[in-house]
């Protein structure tokens, strides 16, 4: 057996990290209502991202009295901060790109630990008691009102193949339905827990999984690697061992040929039901799903995949992480990895041009980059453009690519916007590819918003930006230079 660490990495060593600091993180006993209060609460507090204003960033928060579970708390926000992930991650946040990337080059295997050294199966539930009721002892939170029921927004699927020579995770919307189902929803295309999904299908066979709640972030943030940088038989617990330079602690189902995440708050045993769906609102009829990351609430699908829960275990006082689908938290989730998707694949083909990338709020993390660019002499004029078809081809989901020089800082969209005001002319500058694959969840993307190039829904046109200078020209656009000053923060004492 290998040699654990004494103080593993998990959610309650983060937070103990960040916990003095009243910009990263607060803790509140004043009872919530889980339906709809603790999203409208945390609106104001530090939601960010594209969520409706007022909002803004702000700490964490935990919420210790939730209303109807009183062995039970809710965290809420973690993530939404880049600087908050930076410190989490103990790395420069405008580098965590890189860092990312090169994490998944520099793989650490997960490890199988004994139940005893799994804190997570200190307490076990099964479906076979009676009074078994996944909605009484999982208090998943509703965004909004209309939200088609409570929904784990934060929980990480992990599933093997059929044959078990392959493992995945994955973040679903997963809706609780009923006293042992969920509703979960599997973008078509591109994650591999639907791969395997179909694959038993394929067989008429219910597949294994655990859902895993409350997570170091660096699990979090790592599993959210899509294809081609992670390709099918990737595991990307892999990428969370590299972060933390500590394979991450698995431990066997109690319920299922499954393993679990030995360090969650939660764990919920089951599977997903062969050639079965269920209506995302059976129970409400709202006609919505929850708010998703480019700001609009999401429609109810009329036919998820089932998951019937077979077990939830959990620690002892136990901690459900939730996630507001449009704040910043995506951002953090999404986005990082695609950054550093992006930056793997440009510094393979055109090493050393682009300097940094990030994918901003405004995008929700996955439509949109701003891509720094390097120009070392004449031959390189074009190569900016070259690197933008290089990110829609790291990530399929984009849809715009900002390019700006070295002077930009990519972090402050009002130096980003600056440059398409004094650095762009749209009659060359704007580059419009029509008729590509993108995110079925963006609403501009249906046939009556644009008939000529979307021909079903989930199709776009991507758009390029291009706001760097022209090489020969670079001497006509220098930023005005002021005085260096050394100690200028006497001056705030």
């Amino acid at each position: 057996m290998t040699q654990l660490p004494k103080d593993p990495w998990d959610l309650r060593k983060v937070l103990n990290e960040i916990k003095d600091n009243p910009e990263d993180f607060h803790e509140t006993d004043v009872e919530i209502d889980p339906d709809a209060e603790i999203s409208g609460v945390y609106r104001y507090i530090g939601a960010g991202g594209t969520v409706e204003r007022p909002t803004k960033e702000g700490p964490a928060m935990l919420f210790n009295n939730v209303k109807g579970f009183p062995n039970s708390r809710v965290l809420i926000g973690l993530m939404a901060s880049r600087k908050r992930v930076g410190k989490m991650l103990h790395h420069d946040y405008k580098t965590l790109g890189r860092f990312l990337k090169d994490a998944v080059e520099n793989p650490v295997h997960p490890i199988k630990v004994d139940q005893k050294d799994a804190p997570v199966q200190q307490e076990v539930h099964l479906a076979t008691d009676p009074d078994f009721d996944i909605r009484k002892l999982v208090p998943a939170p509703t965004n909004t009102p209309y939200d088609a029921g409570p929904y784990i927004t934060c929980g990480l699927v992990k599933g093997s193949s059929p044959d078990k020579t392959m493992t995945d995770v994955t973040i679903h919307r997963m809706v609780l339905e009923d006293k042992d189902t969920l509703g979960i929803y599997i973008m078509p295309g591109g994650r591999h827990i639907g791969y395997f999904q179909k694959e038993f299908e394929k067989l008429n066979k219910p597949m294994p999984i655990t859902i895993n709640i409350g997570l170091d972030p660096a699990v979090t943030i790592g599993a959210t690697f899509e294809p081609p940088t992670t390709p099918l038989g990737y595991d990307e617990l892999d990428v969370a061992g590299a972060l933390r330079q500590e394979p991450v602690q698995l431990v066997d189902g109690v319920s299922v040929d499954e393993t679990a995440l030995a360090r969650s708050e939660y764990v919920l045993e089951g599977y997903i039901m062969p050639n079965k769906t269920i209506q995302e609102d059976i129970n409400t009829h709202t006609g919505f799903a929850m708010p998703e990351f480019p700001g609009y609430n999401g429609l109810a699908n009329p036919a998820l995949n089932v998951i019937k829960v077979t077990a939830v275990t959990h620690r002892t006082n136990p901690i459900m992480q939730s996630v507001i689908g449009p704040s910043e938290e995506h951002v953090s989730m999404a986005g990082i990895p695609t950054e550093a998707s992006i930056l793997e694949l440009v510094d393979k083909a055109i090493p050393g041009k682009v300097v940094n990338v990030y994918n901003p709020p405004a995008g929700g993390g996955k439509l949109m980059t701003i891509m720094q660019i390097h120009k070392d002499e004449p031959a390189d004029e074009g190569i900016q453009r070259q690197a933008a078809i290089l990110a829609f081809s790291a990530f399929k989901e984009l849809k715009t690519v900002w390019l700006v020089d070295e002077d930009v800082d990519i972090f402050d969209m009002n130096d980003v916007v600056w440059t398409m005001n004094t650095r762009f002319q749209a009659d060359q500058d704007f580059i419009c590819i029509p008729g590509m694959r993108n995110h079925p969840l963006d609403p501009s993307e249906r046939p009556q918003y644009d008939p000529k190039s979307i021909r079903v829904k989930g199709m776009s046109s991507k758009t390029i930006v291009d706001g760097t200078v022209p090489f020969d020209m670079k001497d006509q656009f220098n930023r005005a230079k002021f005085k260096e000053v050394a100690d200028w923060k006497k001056y705030l004492k």
